[in-house]
């Protein structure tokens, strides 16, 4: 009989505070969630990219890198985008990969990816934005004469900084695909 009376207080109290916790937890305020239990991790104290920041003296979050960093896992590249430093760099840039099936099979694919637009699948100048008008200046046929006798350092060069029209691509593809990229136009496309 006494642990019947303790079981029916209990569920009494169960009762009561699950009650109170359905209530307290509503909010009438259709603008919110309700209670935030831990509000740092809702609120963040940092700023955010593009607001005021009163820290700085610019008023900025978002501030430029210090003069002179380099971001990590990147080398400088210290040529320039002018006619004095593309043959600069063919003479003194060395590849170092070998014209591998992997390197070639790869540098195929980066072709595929941020040349043959312009280029053409046979880097004859006729890429699907010329062809279609949609770019009005033709590209660099790269089975030229002049493009069949300069080294792939040139074509390395060239990726990275542009020339001519030709904007730089060294920003989206990294250092060892732009040497397999020279290596597949030397090996298979100007074959």
């Amino acid at each position: 009989m006494k642990v019947e009376k303790y079981i029916q207080k209990g569920l009494g109290f169960a009762f009561l505070l699950l009650t109170f916790a359905l209530i307290s937890s509503c909010d009438f305020n259709r603008r919110t969630t309700g209670y935030e239990y831990f509000d740092d991790m809702a609120h963040s104290s940092a700023y955010e990219s593009y607001t005021k920041n009163p820290n700085f003296s610019d008023n900025k979050t978002m501030q430029p890198p210090v003069a002179g960093t380099i971001p990590r896992g990147t080398v400088p590249y210290v040529y320039q985008k002018n006619d004095e430093d593309r043959i600069l760099a063919a003479a003194t840039l060395v590849n170092e990969l070998e014209a591998s099936p992997e390197n070639l099979q790869r540098g195929k694919r980066m072709y595929g990816i941020y040349c043959m637009q312009c280029h053409g699948e046979n880097g004859d100048g006729k890429g699907a934005l010329y062809v279609n008008k949609k770019y009005p200046y033709p590209p660099a046929s790269l089975l030229s004469e002049k493009m069949m006798a300069n080294p792939d350092a040139d074509i390395f060069h060239v990726i990275t900084v542009g020339h001519g029209i030709m904007a730089e691509h060294g920003s989206m593809i990294r250092p060892e695909d732009r040497w397999k990229i020279a290596i597949y136009i030397k090996n298979e496309l100007q074959k």
